[in-house]
């Protein structure tokens, strides 16, 4: 089934290049059928990309899913045009008396800040206190995966000696979770962070259940007490251009920045990079949607 996006946004034309089907908001209103209503809280600076990235794993799965692009109301986005943001973005003024079968939180580029001082920190803590009762299950994402252990459980983020960049093997450690339903014994995911969550604070939290780790990256995927919410610390949603051109940017602007690892063969960065994690990462966001979101969201949304 499809994924319901604007007509007009750009991700549209990329999705159906790639033979994802994308459905216009005609057509879905002629099909019966509820579709999941899910929020995307896009906190990163290239907006355009990543909800192209996230639309592109929402659409993959047999499932009819309503996307809605939320923008935070006290951060001025310098890299998406004003237009766009007034197109297609909501603020959680114009969402907040609305309920959700999921929701998504995105990373951001200021993991090493302390949290307090992220300008739209206390904007961002009243969306995590209304998810609890507005939306059935929350997906968080890297630093959005950190700021809401931080908010929920007040489990600190811990700064790493230098830059974890590349792809890395991860394994999962909890085989009858259904999240990871699928999943190899070995698989592989992109992570790119200064900061990262210990393992024993993890622990010390009951509710909280540590699904899947690496040797070199940690902890990848943690989940809550039925499934309300979901932590992941890597970015399953790059594209296989993405580390290259952060690994560029910061090259090229004297920065010292290492090769990403497992990423280029050989680690060779005058070869073409190699995607090694999209398998997993549709897969994974097929199981959130199938298992965490459709089969236990109530038909009625308003009893969400």
């Amino acid at each position: 089934m499809p994924i319901k996006i604007p007509d007009e946004l750009p991700a549209v034309r990329t999705l159906a290049s790639e033979k994802i089907f994308v459905m216009t908001e005609n057509r879905a209103v002629a099909q019966d059928i509820r579709p999941l209503r899910i929020l995307l809280l896009n906190l990163m600076p290239t907006k355009v990309v990543t909800e192209t990235q996230f639309s592109r794993l929402l659409g993959n799965s047999p499932l009819q899913v309503e996307l809605t692009l939320l923008q935070t109301a006290t951060h001025q986005s310098k890299n998406t045009s004003a237009e766009h943001l007034l197109m297609f973005y909501k603020t959680f003024d114009e969402v907040k008396n609305e309920k959700f079968d999921g929701m998504i939180i995105t990373g951001a580029p200021v993991e090493q800040m302390p949290f307090e001082e992220v300008e739209y920190w206390d904007e961002l803590c009243e969306i995590m206190e209304w998810s609890k009762k507005n939306v059935h299950s929350t997906l968080h994402i890297c630093w959005g995966a950190q700021a809401g252990l931080y908010y929920h459980y007040g489990i600190p983020k811990r700064a790493l000696d230098k830059k974890l960049f590349g792809v890395f093997p991860h394994v999962v450690e909890t085989q009858e979770n259904t999240l990871m339903r699928g999943f190899d014994d070995v698989f592989y995911a992109p992570h790119s962070r200064h900061t990262t969550i210990d393992r024993e604070d993890i622990e010390d939290v009951d509710a909280l259940t540590i699904v899947a780790s690496s040797p070199d990256a940690g902890v990848y995927a943690v989940e809550s007490a039925r499934h309300r919410q979901i932590y992941i610390t890597g970015h399953s949603e790059y594209d296989a251009d993405t580390l290259e051109k952060e690994y560029l940017r910061d090259k090229n602007a004297g920065l010292p920045i290492e090769v990403p690892k497992n990423y280029y063969p050989d680690d060779d960065d005058t070869k073409a990079p190699r995607v090694t994690w999209r398998a997993h990462a549709n897969l994974l966001f097929s199981n959130w949607l199938n298992y965490y979101v459709y089969q236990t969201t109530p038909y009625q949304i308003e009893s969400i």
